[in-house]
């Protein structure tokens, strides 16, 4: 197999890694090693919903043995909001190797960034042109309904991540988002529980454009309500580091009184340099409500309280295996995805982070032959 890298040709056009997870316990995440023999993957410990789509639905926890390879060289276009920071990467790490080892082909576009809907929208047109499927990371919950449906006539989409509209979707790899807030904030809660002294926090949810956003401001809210936790100031905004700094800027000059900054990933990293600068560590603590490497660097430095990880390169692992059971016929699973964990100081010599996290020399790859 051979990977083409992110800058080496301006039209990337389908032609025509194998490797284990590492074993982990149940502190460490969802993979159990299954054997010694490369050609056989390690299992996977997923969480099952039913009916589908909807993750107000039960869900059952499954071990889960992905294929050993594909029957034949499908091709697969995958489309991602933005690759601006890591937790995309990661989600990009786990399709590349994952592509790899089944010897299927990968064509990955992304759209720049949330506000970006028009432009996802000709880019998975067009991608899908080629494609024998389609794994889609959104945008936009409802904002493709339209061109997922157009898509859908002529090949299968699976969504991947971010949750989408349900007409035209085939298969759903990803866990709720309302679900991630929710463990946000019952982490910060369960620190700050009603009857302690009150604390304040300026909160970051996200960008309005999507929807995920919303998932997780209601999943946090709710999750705070009787705590002695209080929301003083909410910033909306896209997951670029620029933004997310003015953001934060902005949040400390109209309360410089926050006891907590929580946020997304990005957040929390222009967060933890912002505090750094202005002589604040330690006096404001900072929250990420996803995990990337960034974030895993501020854990380690006690610069960062926590963070819940939602297994990304996990993710981007089962987009492409269940795509190509989809195309097989060997789906079993309509909706499946990794149980989230909280990563702390507490437990992170214990955490393996093989399956969020892409490795550290991993470079944006945008085809695999």
């Amino acid at each position: 197999m051979r990977t083409m890298i992110a800058g080496r040709t301006s039209r990337l056009v389908f032609g025509l890694l194998a490797g284990l997870a590492l074993a982990a316990g149940p502190s460490q995440g969802p993979a159990q090693e299954a054997t010694q023999n490369a050609a056989t993957p390690a299992t996977w410990a997923l969480e099952v919903w039913s009916p589908p789509f909807d993750f107000r639905s039960p869900k059952t926890s499954v071990t889960y043995r992905p294929l050993a390879e594909a029957s034949r060289k499908w091709r697969i276009c995958a489309s991602y909001p933005h690759l601006k920071d890591s937790y995309w990467l990661s989600v990009n790490y786990g399709m590349v190797e994952e592509a790899s080892r089944l010897g299927v082909a990968l064509r990955v576009v992304e759209a720049g960034g949330y506000p970006n809907l028009g432009r996802q929208i000709a880019q998975i047109t067009d991608c899908a042109q080629e494609a024998d499927i389609l794994a889609l990371g959104a945008v936009s919950f409802d904002g493709l309904t339209e061109a997922v449906l157009a898509i859908s006539e002529q090949i299968p989409v699976i969504a991947v991540v971010n949750d989408i509209a349900d007409p035209g979707i085939s298969a759903k790899a990803a866990v709720s988002w309302v679900t991630m807030g929710e463990v946000t904030g019952a982490y910060l809660a369960s620190l700050h529980p009603a009857g302690t002294p009150p604390v304040k926090v300026a909160w970051f949810p996200g960008p309005r454009e999507s929807q995920w956003a919303h998932f997780v401001e209601e999943g946090f809210t709710e999750a705070l309500a009787g705590s002695a936790v209080d929301i003083v100031v909410r910033k909306w905004g896209d997951t670029g580091r620029e933004i997310q700094l003015i953001l934060v800027e902005e949040a400390l000059e109209e309360r410089p009184d926050v006891d907590y900054i929580v946020g997304s990933a990005v957040t929390a990293g222009a967060a933890v340099s912002l505090l750094r600068a202005r002589g604040l560590t330690g006096r404001i603590r900072v929250l990420a409500d996803y995990f990337t490497h960034a974030v895993y660097r501020g854990i380690k430095r006690d610069r960062i309280v926590a963070a819940p990880t939602d297994f990304p390169a996990l993710q981007g692992r089962m987009g492409i295996e269940m795509a190509v059971r989809l195309l097989e016929g060997k789906l079993e699973h309509l909706h499946a995805g990794p149980s989230i964990h909280i990563v702390e100081g507490a437990n992170l010599d214990t955490f393996s982070t093989r399956l969020s996290l892409a490795p550290a020399d991993f470079s944006p790859t945008f085809v695999v032959e």
